[in-house]
């Protein structure tokens, strides 16, 4: 029986690296509903490639020049606008499976939509655990939603908890820690004042993955394993004390889960995201994602070391987050976002994204996260602060 998958975010690289596992198991996948948020020209190759019944543009310009050109192509698929659209196809009742690969807050009512209807839901989107995890969560075992981590590291973790353990509710019983790897980043063993200087295009020039800039940006920063640490909080029930962050340069070993009988366990792999897509796509069983063998003879050795988070605070800015609760999560993501943003358009150095950051958490009430409404008036409030803030950094620059 073929499944059918709605891919949201399918013109940014987890999109595409799925409708690549999509097309190498026509007899098992069918890319049912696709989304994106104005790259015209990625969405038309898609719609001419994989035929989906829905394609969905959030912006309306983008949606009506989608539509214009699939007129002159023979290919039946009907194209949507605007962000209500996004929540119908990831609860469409022909849809088997969400691939969850918005970036940032824009993903958050769409994957609570398909949590919601009780789908399988391959989470890439890790803000959404950021800003509502209590919420998301609660939802997910109303629902009976299956969700299942696609970040390579919580999907290394996945893969390492017996069957027994995956749902987070018996972990903390049985393991001691986590071991969350990270790259470092393009600025790995960099001081604050090397760090001063530097520019968008060096710190999206990621050493080990392809991603896209916000993502590169906060992996430079290390916020991305901040995120990360929040979003393992949550998936597997555990307190950021249970949680060691590894930096591992090599990108190899992708987590590690230590048991309290003092085992160890780790899933390692050639860095490339087809591999946890398809372990999502295809759980409880494997499929070939089109990933070659690791070949650990040439890779000679792997090393790990503590993050520098003197330097790099943005890792503890999330762990404090965390531990204060309710809405901070999505003040810290939304801060995060809005200081990245003004970072890759020139408007401020890397070194203040965490400055913005501290601050918005700082001046923004937290409340208790218990519905969507009072996440996104966070998110609203300290998107208001964060811009604030660069706008008088920007005034004394």
């Amino acid at each position: 029986m073929v499944a059918n998958v709605c891919v949201l975010g399918a013109t940014g690289s987890i999109g595409a690296n799925t409708l690549d596992v999509i097309a190498r198991h026509p007899d098992r996948y069918r890319a049912f509903a696709l989304s994106a948020h104005s790259n015209v020209d990625d969405m038309l190759a898609s719609c001419e490639r994989f035929a989906p019944s829905f394609a969905v543009m959030v912006d309306e310009q983008a949606a009506q020049a989608l539509a214009d050109r699939l007129r002159e192509k023979p290919v039946d698929t009907e194209v949507l606008a605007g962000a209500a659209a996004l929540e119908m196809i990831a609860a469409h009742d022909d849809i088997d499976m969400v691939m969850a690969a918005i970036v940032g807050a824009a993903g958050l009512a769409p994957n609570l939509a398909a949590i919601r209807a009780g789908k399988r839901v391959l989470l890439a989107n890790k803000e959404s655990l950021v800003m509502s995890g209590e919420l998301f969560m609660q939802e997910a075992r109303k629902s009976d939603a299956m969700l299942l981590p696609i970040d390579s590291e919580h999907n290394a973790i996945y893969q390492c908890l017996p069957e027994a353990y995956q749902c987070g509710e018996e972990v903390s019983r049985a393991v001691r820690r986590i071991l969350l790897t990270a790259s470092g980043g393009p600025f790995r063993g960099r001081s604050r004042a090397e760090l001063h200087d530097v520019t968008p295009q060096q710190a999206c020039n990621h050493p080990n993955w392809s991603m896209g800039q916000k993502i590169s940006v906060d992996s430079a920063t290390l916020m991305n394993k901040g995120l990360e640490l929040i979003e393992a909080c949550w998936l597997f029930n555990l307190a950021p004390e249970q949680i060691e962050v590894h930096i591992h340069p090599e990108s190899i070993v992708h987590s590690m889960v230590e048991y309290c009988d003092g085992s160890v366990l780790a899933q390692l792999g050639t860095p490339d995201m087809r591999t946890p897509i398809a372990y999502g796509l295809a759980w409880p069983e494997r499929i070939d994602a089109g990933v070659g063998s690791l070949d650990l003879f040439a890779q000679g050795s792997l090393n790990f070391e503590r993050p520098d988070e003197a330097n790099f605070p943005c890792l503890d800015l999330a762990r404090q987050a965390f531990r204060e609760g309710g809405t901070a999560g999505a003040i810290l993501n939304a801060s995060n976002e809005e200081a990245v943003a003004a970072f890759l358009k020139g408007n401020i150095r890397f070194t203040a994204i965490p400055d913005i950051i501290a601050s918005a958490l700082d001046a923004v009430g937290i409340q208790r996260a218990d519905s969507l409404d009072t996440v996104v008036s966070a998110d609203l409030a300290a998107r208001a602060t964060a811009i604030q803030t660069i706008q008088q950094l920007q005034m004394h620059a």
